[in-house]
């Protein structure tokens, strides 16, 4: 395995697991579970901006709450706040997470590591622009504010 220029917390592994661990994936868009029909749930979350002095315990909220919701992976896209949601996750009891500086690097990562049934759920504040992402998976063109 070639190294990876995304830092880990911790190292992907490659295996599925069993149905019966599987837990079902709230999406905020349409209030709908989803279950990754034999693949993995991938959450690619930003940094929510503009919460004060809220803010650090709001992220790791919601590093917890990926726990609970049985979420595969977590790509942290951001800096200290996506740091702090990362290593709540992980505490909480996410496989696997990657920390990634910006939305370039967040797709790329993610191009080489999809899967066929894979499901990705990417959500920030709009302030990070995290669409980039889903652009640029989807082969749309990557658009600003």
């Amino acid at each position: 395995m070639s190294e990876s220029p995304v830092p880990f917390l911790r190292r992907p592994r490659d295996h599925l697991r069993a149905p019966e661990q599987r837990r079902v994936l709230m999406t905020e868009a349409d209030g709908e579970t989803t279950e990754a029909a034999g693949g993995r749930r991938i959450a690619v979350l930003g940094e929510m901006l503009e919460l004060g002095d809220e803010a650090v315990e709001a992220h790791r909220q919601v590093g917890r709450m990926a726990a609970e919701n049985g979420v595969d992976l977590i790509v942290a896209v951001g800096n200290t706040l996506a740091k702090q949601l990362a290593l709540a996750a992980g505490a909480a009891g996410v496989p696997d997470i990657a920390m990634v500086g910006d939305n370039g690097t967040a797709a790329a990562y993610l191009a080489s590591i999809l899967r066929p049934g894979d499901v990705v759920l990417v959500k920030a504040s709009r302030g990070g622009q995290l669409w980039q992402i889903a652009q640029a998976l989807t082969g749309q063109p990557v658009t600003g504010l």
